[in-house]
């Protein structure tokens, strides 16, 4: 087990300067956006080359940080009965979760991916837009962003096994999110 999470932590660290580094690719997509829009009213042109560049930032984004985002135990849940069970439950969720659910899905998107990609790469694929980039950046970044994912469910698994077994603290311990209010109220204070 050790040597299991030896790779889950080196999945983690790389997988958090990823998502970090990524973050800022929101700025230049905004900045990207406003500059089109100033360029499109001042000078009355546009370019759909830029347009473009603009939804592949946001997309490398968002495929890139969607590993970070599950290592961070940031992803959207419905929690109508998960917060109401005992965290060991909750523990059996998230691995059968990521065994059945993330893991088949990520493997296959990458399988479906790989020869997409490259299909697209030796063809030279070009946007049909008048002015467009070339297509295969963008759909390498979807193979990216699913093999990150991959990555990161592995190793999400093997600290939810370790975390079940007692080899490792737990590292997200269940806090729901909306805390009942007389929690917060001192007591004697109105509310």
């Amino acid at each position: 087990m050790r040597a299991l999470l030896g790779f889950s932590r080196l999945v983690d660290a790389v997988t958090e300067i990823i998502g970090k580094s990524v973050s800022w690719l929101i700025l230049v997509a905004v900045l990207v956006s406003a500059g089109n829009a100033i360029v499109r009213k001042v000078f009355n042109t546009s370019s759909n080359a830029w347009l473009e560049a603009q939804w592949y930032l946001f997309g490398a984004a968002f495929m890139l940080a969607a590993a970070y985002t599950l290592s961070q135990n940031e992803h959207i849940r419905i929690d109508i009965v998960y917060g109401a069970l005992p965290r060991r439950v909750q523990h059996w969720i998230d691995l059968l979760g990521h065994c059945l659910f993330l893991m088949p899905f990520a493997l296959l998107m990458v399988y479906d991916l790989a020869p997409y990609v490259r299909m697209s790469f030796m063809s030279g694929e070009v946007s049909s837009s008048a002015g467009g980039l070339i297509i295969w950046p963008g759909k390498a970044l979807l193979l990216a962003g699913f093999f990150l994912l991959a990555l990161q469910g592995v190793s999400e698994i093997i600290k939810k096994i370790a975390v079940m077994r007692g080899d490792k603290e737990d590292p997200t311990p269940y806090v729901p999110t909306h805390a009942p209010v007389d929690a917060e109220t001192p007591a004697g204070e109105a509310r």
